[in-house]
């Protein structure tokens, strides 16, 4: 099993060197400057439009419904055990490069959203399918080389599903309950099991009836908790952010037993944590773009692209305060024995007298429940692209069945394998991203100032 281990670590290394840093964020910046820094007008423009119904317009749930599908799969334990990771292995550095990764990602997850609602097709029976696969086989001129790619994106995404979006989410719901309210994992599993099948067999309307509920509910219990620990830790705000500015460039140390360990090793924990908690150029989240109600591509593009303003640039960043002011502010607290994101956190929210640890418990009770519902509609999308409708019924049973194990099963190496499975499913994306880059542009110059403007192109119908 060591062995195994030191395998998967390897590859882990080598798919998260200095190549895939280069292309994830470059593709965010080269997106940023292609599509005339459309960041802002995703702040200005894609908040209202989220709240915006469409109902005239071909989908399935409402850009609301589609953008909290997404954000409840993108807002997990990526944002409470996933960023404390980043700052326990890369330094707080991590957290200035987990948030540029937010940044910039919002003009690639715009980019992406865009090409999966432009490539979606209609099933027969209304269903709307969209996502990389689509974009790379509808959307390159170089069919062959592009459906390739589509299967391989779809494989890669079908069997993430099960590790970052089941499994570990499932094992992080066990082990708070577990040990806050003493209730067994097995039982837990089981709950939560059930709980999944429910809406899961409902399909994506049902999904998206609960994330709308769901979501802004946990975030606002979340980030209010933050909020409070801030307040507490309010003396120690402005060197925090110093610390992880500077930290983030050079290697060193700082009050708190804090240390850098320089530019390679922030830049890599903190991307790779940033696109584990905000998916922007993985490809996921436009699978739930492609089914919204929506008149233009450019539309819900805005509208998805607010997810990654949320996720990361808000919820990280605040976290990332958290966790360093945290640290400076108890010198008892050793930096050299943590390597746990999750020790981390429950420090932090110690802080608060008696709520701290019900506000963190139900936080990643509800950030990991959504997660598990989001990525099951993902998943089902890439499951139904290579194996067809038939897949979904075993499809859906295997992840339940996951779900309900996964407390008690060793995860000791699934973050390694989640981080693989993320750039593979990167990879295929980014290229469509680029590749489709044009279009892109084309498309925004013609929608953005008319976000109104209906797309006079008919959604093509596909056999089931």
């Amino acid at each position: 099993m060591e062995t195994i281990g030191n395998v998967i670590t390897a590859i882990d290394d080598a798919v998260w060197g200095w190549w895939l840093i280069i292309l994830l964020l470059g593709t965010h910046i080269f997106m940023t400057f292609k599509t005339g820094f459309i960041q802002w007008k995703s702040i200005t423009r894609g908040i209202k439009l989220s709240v915006t119904k469409d109902p005239d317009a071909e989908g399935e749930v409402s850009n609301f419904g589609a953008l909290t599908t997404a954000l409840a799969a993108t807002i997990g334990t990526g944002n409470i055990v996933g960023v404390g990771t980043a700052v326990a292995l890369g330094g707080p550095g991590a957290v200035l490069w987990c948030w540029l990764s937010g940044v910039f990602g919002i003009a690639t997850k715009y980019a992406e959203s865009l090409i999966a609602v432009k490539y979606r097709v209609k099933k027969k029976d209304g269903r709307m399918q969209g996502g990389a696969m689509y974009a790379l086989s509808r959307g390159l001129k170089w069919k062959k080389p592009g459906a390739v790619l589509g299967m391989l994106f779809a494989v890669f995404a079908g069997i993430a599903s099960f590790g970052i979006g089941c499994a570990t989410q499932v094992n992080a719901i066990a082990n708070i309950v577990e040990e806050n309210v003493g209730v067994q994992g097995w039982i837990v599993g089981l709950i939560v099991a059930a709980l999944t099948a429910v809406v899961i067999f409902g399909g994506i309307k049902s999904i998206a009836n609960v994330c709308e509920k769901l979501v802004p509910f946990m975030a606002v219990f979340y980030v209010l908790g933050c909020i409070i620990i801030l307040g507490i830790n309010y003396d120690f705000i402005i060197p925090a952010i110093k610390t992880i500015v500077r930290l983030a460039f050079q290697p060193g140390a700082a009050a708190g037993g804090l240390v850098g360990t320089g530019i390679m090793t922030a830049m890599r924990y903190g991307t790779a944590r940033g696109l584990f908690s905000n998916e922007s150029g993985m490809g996921s989240a436009p699978i739930a773009a492609a089914a919204a109600q929506t008149r233009n591509p450019v539309r819900q593009a805005l509208v998805s692209s607010t997810g990654t303003f949320w996720d990361t640039v808000v919820v990280c960043l605040m976290t990332g305060l958290v966790l360093v002011t945290t640290i400076m502010k108890n010198p008892a607290i050793n930096m050299g024995e943590i390597t746990d994101g999750g020790i981390l956190t429950t420090l932090a929210f110690g802080q608060i007298p008696y709520f701290g640890p019900v506000v963190l418990t139900l936080g990643i009770i509800c950030f990991a429940f959504s997660t598990v519902l989001g990525w099951a509609y993902y998943g089902e999308r890439a499951v139904e692209y290579f194996a067809g409708k038939r897949g979904l019924i075993p499809y859906r049973a295997l992840y339940v069945i996951v779900a309900a194990i996964a407390p008690v099963v060793a995860l000791d190496m699934v973050w390694d394998i989640a981080d693989i499975l993320n750039a593979l499913m990167a990879i295929p994306n980014l290229i469509a991203v680029l590749l489709l880059s044009n279009v892109i542009s084309k498309e925004t110059k013609k929608y953005i100032n008319d976000l109104d403007a209906w797309d006079e192109e008919q959604v093509p119908v596909v056999d089931d």
